[in-house]
């Protein structure tokens, strides 16, 4: 892990040039090899050549993998912003519902109390309650010391 994070610090086109490199050290031992002086490193030559060529072919294919990785963070990220967007908006009407409903219920509670003070003082000196069971339940309501 420590070794690929020290390699993506080349530049890409490392890569390709490795990989050239690798294809033109494989070629020259397979047509250098009637040449006498050369004929001597023609085994090296070709085994770090396909060395180079496999390393540079994985290291490639890191890199069209990181490039496809970016792309769908870069889509994702698109897809955010317009989701963060429409739930900006869907916070607004939340919140005017909310208050409308917050208004309703308060325009409703004061017609509920204006309709008991409306309609309740009709019937308070009629009451057919006793007057023992008025004065046993205000007398519960009042604090103990007070009695």
């Amino acid at each position: 892990m420590t070794i690929m994070w020290m390699l993506s610090w080349l530049p890409d086109f490392f890569w390709h040039l490795l990989l050239a490199a690798g294809v033109v050290a494989v070629l020259a031992s397979l047509v250098l090899k009637r040449i006498p002086f050369v004929s001597n490193y023609r085994i090296p030559l070709q085994y770090g050549g396909i060395a180079a060529v496999i390393f540079s072919v994985w290291m490639e294919g890191g890199i069209a993998n990181e490039a496809k990785w970016q792309a769908r963070v870069k889509e994702l990220e698109a897809k955010i912003a317009v989701a963060e967007a429409k739930s900006k908006e869907e916070n607004v009407k939340i919140v005017t519902k909310v208050v409308t409903k917050t208004e309703y219920y308060k325009e409703r509670g004061a017609d509920i109390i204006q309709y008991v003070d409306r309609e309740i003082t009709k019937y308070d000196n009629t009451c057919p309650v006793p007057k023992e069971v008025v004065k046993a339940h205000n007398d519960a309501a009042v604090p103990g010391d007070k009695k």
